[in-house]
């Protein structure tokens, strides 16, 4: 119980508490080797391991101003690594355009306009039998690091912090 005593301490206690809480796994699920040439290694993707157990998440970490996340290289094109058509408009897209996907709890159900980064599921045809996404990704098309300025040598994964825009 908060103290009239000490506000500040208890105002700090109720900010560290929402700042802990964390998004918990939902599940597992157990990967099986993918068909010859049905995993493609475009840009260095895990293709999922017979008999290895991959981590399931319905939800992301809080959004806040400031949001940490990996930037990751993906491919929105019928034959990248991307797997199938886009989430929110069933549509494939040129990597030349500025696409991002997000984990499935920031996707949120496509309330946010961009693509899903499927974190509840993995391991089959429409994933590109790769393992289901981190809690904590956005994948971007090629377009997007160019925007960011990343040399390309660089591509691949990166810490980032983003935030919703209004």
């Amino acid at each position: 119980k908060c103290s009239t005593v000490f506000p500040l301490l208890c105002i700090l206690l109720l900010f560290l508490s929402v700042e802990a809480q964390t998004c918990s796994p939902s599940g597992k699920i157990k990967g099986k080797t993918p068909p010859p040439g049905q995993c493609n290694q475009e840009n260095d993707p895990d293709c999922c391991k017979d008999g290895k157990w991959y981590t399931t998440y319905k939800c992301s970490p809080p959004v806040s101003s400031q949001t940490k996340a990996t930037l990751t290289l993906n491919s929105f094109e019928p034959d990248g690594d991307g797997g199938a058509p886009s989430e929110c408009d069933n549509q494939y897209h040129s990597d030349d355009d500025p696409v991002v996907a997000l984990s499935t709890g920031w996707y949120n159900n496509g309330k946010r306009w961009v693509d899903e980064c499927d974190s509840t599921m993995g391991c089959d045809s429409d994933h590109d039998y790769q393992p289901p996404c981190p809690n904590n990704i956005v994948d971007a098309s090629k377009a997007v690091w160019k925007d960011l300025g990343v040399p390309e040598s660089d591509w691949g994964g990166m810490d980032i912090y983003w935030s919703d825009t209004d």
